[in-house]
């Protein structure tokens, strides 16, 4: 079946007032546009009561959209000749992504000029770019264009070649014969520039990112916001590796599925269990903290003797068992618990606190208080071996420097993947029940929607 997005934002409409609706009663599909060969498409409405046009992308789903996907390699997001000095500071973006929407970009553009109403500018209407997946993409890479550049129609995406007049296309509209009666050179821009995409992968390096925050920072681009179920795997791609630099654009908002979804994880469980409003989380505008697991591989690295990594623990439970109470006591002590393990037998002691650190399953050292009165030496060995028989693998990799917390987020990603629930999170029914959610719905496929009641602890 269908997914009813328009019956659950009617659903929020009878719980909220709205200063402004996303679109009129008239809202009416104007055209669609596809390229056979790269696969990029999109669909395009208007509101002439609201005077609001809306530019929706296509996501992945045909084989070529997987080859789009799948190629990491950077190409100039303006494209033309570069030296090698120049090409290590100007904006560049994902191959692929680029050249979607190079395919239809043009002729995307010559047609919104020619979709307001008759008399009309396009600098009249509000502009609303959003797409999924694939098609969020996409929609970052318009807006770019559109804020930098205005709607230029006489070319597809930037290029350091001039471009043909942008309003020979609409020459035979009001709008293109006033144009060319003032010859006017500089592309039109709508009256405002939103973007909304949902499961974007990145798109650039952080050069392209700046660009795109400085435009926004400017006016040009009034909101971008890239909605995200923390669960996405796609979100995550593509990843920084070796000399390939890539970073989001605009703000991250989360949403959570509801409780009892195949795979939901434990990323922030415990703050977006307490609190129901918690499952929307607004990057920079939310009055609560969470680690944002998009972004987060930027502090994925931190001292491996940092508070909280193995190295840290393991000293933490070497100190515990020390009485002393100077460097000169420490060292005393330790002589004397040499000392004593020398004139007595305690081989199976040790032999058994060794066994324990290698082998999980047998029976744990003996704790820290049961040490107390023994051996320093042995209780300092007990400690440590009883930490190491809990370590795991993100304890291990924060010995060579990866924060714990970040490598326990992508264990439980690489795991979701093997179980074959990762790429669940991306799909439109996962995103449906868990914008649903945040809204105070129940939203499934297929079903009717129900709102949650106002004491509700994640019934859904």
């Amino acid at each position: 079946p269908g997914i009813t997005w328009g019956v659950l934002y009617d659903k929020f409409l009878e719980k909220n007032v709205l200063d402004n609706k996303l679109g009129g009663r008239d809202l009416e599909h104007c055209f669609f546009i596809n390229h056979d060969k790269t696969g990029g498409s999109c669909a395009v409405y208007r509101s002439l009561e609201q005077k609001l046009i809306v530019v929706s992308f296509r996501g992945t789903c045909r084989p070529i959209d997987l080859v789009t996907d799948a190629s990491i390699f950077q190409v100039p997001w303006v494209e033309g000749e570069y030296t090698d000095e120049e090409l290590a500071t100007i904006p560049k973006v994902h191959v692929g992504f680029r050249k979607s929407l190079n395919s239809i970009s043009r002729r995307l553009k010559e047609l919104l000029l020619a979709t307001v109403a008759p008399g009309e500018s396009i600098s009249d209407y509000d502009l609303l770019v959003t797409g999924h997946s694939l098609g969020g993409a996409l929609a970052t890479g318009f807006v770019a264009d559109v804020a930098e550049y205005g709607i230029d129609a006489g070319r597809s995406l930037p290029q350091k070649e001039p471009s043909e007049e942008w309003w020979k296309a609409i020459a035979n509209t009001f709008m293109g014969k006033a144009a060319e009666e003032k010859a006017a050179r500089d592309p039109p821009r709508p009256k405002s520039l939103r973007m909304y995409n949902f499961g974007s992968p990145r798109v650039g390096d952080s050069n392209f990112a700046e660009l795109f925050e400085l435009l926004m920072e400017k006016g040009n681009i009034d909101q971008a916001y890239r909605i995200v179920n923390s669960q996405d795997i796609i979100a995550r791609v593509p990843r920084p590796m070796l000399n390939i630099d890539y970073e989001h654009c605009g703000r991250t908002v989360l949403i959570e599925e509801p409780l009892g979804v195949e795979g939901d994880g434990e990323i922030d469980a415990a703050v977006v269990d307490s609190d129901p409003k918690h499952v929307l989380w607004v990057e920079g505008e939310s009055d609560f903290d969470r680690v944002d697991p998009i972004r987060d591989y930027r502090n994925a690295t931190r001292s491996p003797t940092a508070k909280g990594a193995l190295l840290s623990e393991l000293f933490q439970a070497f100190q515990e068992t020390n009485l002393a109470t100077s460097p000169d006591d420490a060292m005393k002590n330790l002589q004397d618990a040499v000392d004593e393990l020398q004139n007595s037998d305690k081989a199976e002691d040790i032999k058994f606190i060794l066994d324990s650190a290698n082998d999980k399953e047998e029976a744990r050292p003996p704790s820290t208080e049961e040490n107390k009165d023994k051996n320093p030496l042995l209780a300092q060995f007990s400690a440590v071996a009883d930490r190491l028989s809990k370590a795991t693998m993100t304890d291990l990799a924060s010995v060579i420097g990866i924060d714990r917390t970040y490598a326990d987020r992508e264990l439980q990603i690489v795991q979701s993947f093997l179980q074959g629930a990762a790429l669940a999170h991306h799909l439109e029914d996962s995103y449906y029940a868990a914008l649903g959610r945040s809204v105070g719905f129940i939203a499934s496929v297929g079903e009717e929607i129900l709102a949650l009641e106002d004491d509700s602890s994640e019934q859904a």
